[in-house]
C-alpha cells in the first residue's frame, strides 16, 4: 500500500483523487471511489439547488461509509449561484473535504475552517498555487495542460508544472491531467506530488452515470481527440474532439466572432442533455482529457484503482530499484 503526506492528513487508503465533474460527480460514481479507497467529490452545481444537494449527499452516504467530500466551483454566472447556501448544507452534512475551483475561494474559506473541513484548491500556476497557500487552504491540486477543463492560458504540461509548484509549496499536492495508469501514480509522486486526481478515467467506469456511448467514446479516443476551444476568449478548455467542438474552433477563428456567436453550442445544459445524458455524441460539447489514449476498457472503480495501485507499486518495489542496479553496473 502506497502512503503518503496526503493520505495521511485526508485519511484515505490510496493517494487517488476524483475530482468535482459536473454531470457527473453524482453519488454512484463517488460513494465506489470512496469505497475503493481513494477520495471522491460530488459536484454541488450539478443539483439545481442547495436541497438537491443536501439530498444527495444523504444518497452518498447511504452507500458509503468511507470519507468523500464535495466540489463547490466557482464561476460567473448570468444566473447568480447561491453559493452561501450551497455552502451550508455541505457544513449542515458534517462534510470533512471541500474541493474548490474557478474563482478565489477566500469568501468560503472561515465558513469552512472554523468548521474543521479540509480544503483542496484547484491551481493551474505555481502563482496562483502559491496564492492558495497563503489564503489557507490544506492542498493544492495542480492541472497540467494535458487536462481535461480549464488548464489555463500557460499551456504548462505537468511534467514541469509539478515538480515547479512542489518546489514552492508546503502543502500536499495533487496532480492532476494525463493520469489513469499506475506508472502515471508512480510518475507523479517522483515529480514531489502526494496524490493524482483522476477524472476521464472515472468517467470510463461501471459506476458512471453517463451514457454508454460516452464510455466506449472515452475507449476509442487517443490523445489526439480532444479540442482547445475558447481560446480567443483567454478562457481555454480541453474538450473531446466532435462535430460541435470543430464548429466551435471554426467560429472562433473568425475574425469578428464573439462569445454570443459560440454560446448555444458550448452550453454546459446542452453537453449534459444531449451527450452525457442521451449518448448523442456530436449534439454537443463534453469534457475530456489527453488521458483517453491510455484508457483502454470500462472497469469498476475498484477495478480501477486496484489496477493503478498495484502497477505502481511493481513500478517503485521492483523495477525502478533493478534499473537502478543495472545502471550502477553499467557505470561502474
Amino acid at each position: 500500500m502506497i502512503k503518503t503526506r496526503f493520505t495521511r492528513d485526508f485519511e484515505i487508503d490510496h493517494p487517488i483523487v476524483c475530482g468535482g465533474m459536473v454531470g457527473v460527480g453524482t453519488a454512484e460514481l463517488i460513494a465506489a471511489v470512496a469505497n475503493a479507497g481513494a477520495l471522491g467529490f460530488l459536484s454541488a452545481l450539478t443539483q439545481p439547488t442547495p436541497a438537491l444537494l443536501d439530498e444527495e449527499i444523504r444518497r452518498t452516504k447511504s452507500m458509503t461509509d468511507r470519507p468523500f467530500g464535495v466540489n463547490l466551483t466557482i464561476l460567473p454566472t448570468i444566473k447568480p449561484v447561491p453559493y452561501d447556501e450551497y455552502r451550508q448544507v455541505i457544513l449542515d452534512n458534517g462534510i470533512r473535504y471541500v474541493e474548490t475551483a474557478g474563482a478565489n475561494p477566500s469568501s468560503h474559506l472561515p465558513s469552512l475552517k472554523r468548521a474543521g473541513v479540509k480544503v483542496i484548491h484547484k491551481a493551474v500556476a505555481v502563482r496562483h498555487s502559491l496564492s492558495a497557500q497563503r489564503m489557507g487552504v490544506d492542498a493544492i491540486s495542480v492541472d497540467g495542460f494535458e487536462c481535461a477543463g480549464h488548464p489555463g492560458e500557460d499551456d504548462v504540461p505537468g511534467l514541469v508544472l509539478i515538480p515547479a509548484v512542489a518546489a514552492d509549496v508546503d502543502l500536499p499536492i495533487i496532480a492532476s491531467g494525463g493520469f489513469a495508469t499506475g506508472s502515471g501514480l508512480a510518475a507523479a509522486l517522483a515529480l514531489g506530488a502526494h496524490a493524482i486526481n483522476m477524472g476521464t478515467r472515472f468517467v470510463a467506469t461501471v459506476e458512471s452515470s453517463v451514457h454508454e456511448n460516452v464510455k466506449r467514446q472515452i475507449v476509442a479516443n487517443t490523445e489526439r481527440d480532444t479540442n482547445l476551444v475558447f481560446r480567443k476568449f483567454r478562457n481555454t478548455a480541453r474538450v473531446a474532439k466532435n462535430a460541435i467542438s470543430e464548429r466551435i474552433r471554426e467560429i472562433e477563428q473568425e475574425p469578428d466572432s464573439s462569445f454570443d456567436d459560440i454560446a448555444e453550442l458550448a452550453s454546459g445544459a446542452r453537453g449534459r442533455e444531449s451527450v452525457l445524458a442521451q449518448g448523442r455524441m456530436d449534439d454537443g460539447m463534453w469534457w475530456a482529457g489527453q488521458s483517453q489514449a491510455l484508457i483502454n476498457e470500462v472497469l469498476t472503480c475498484q477495478q480501477v484503482v486496484d489496477n493503478i495501485i498495484n502497477e505502481a507499486e511493481e513500478l517503485i518495489r521492483d523495477r525502478m530499484p533493478a534499473m537502478a542496479t543495472r545502471s550502477a553496473r553499467l557505470t561502474s
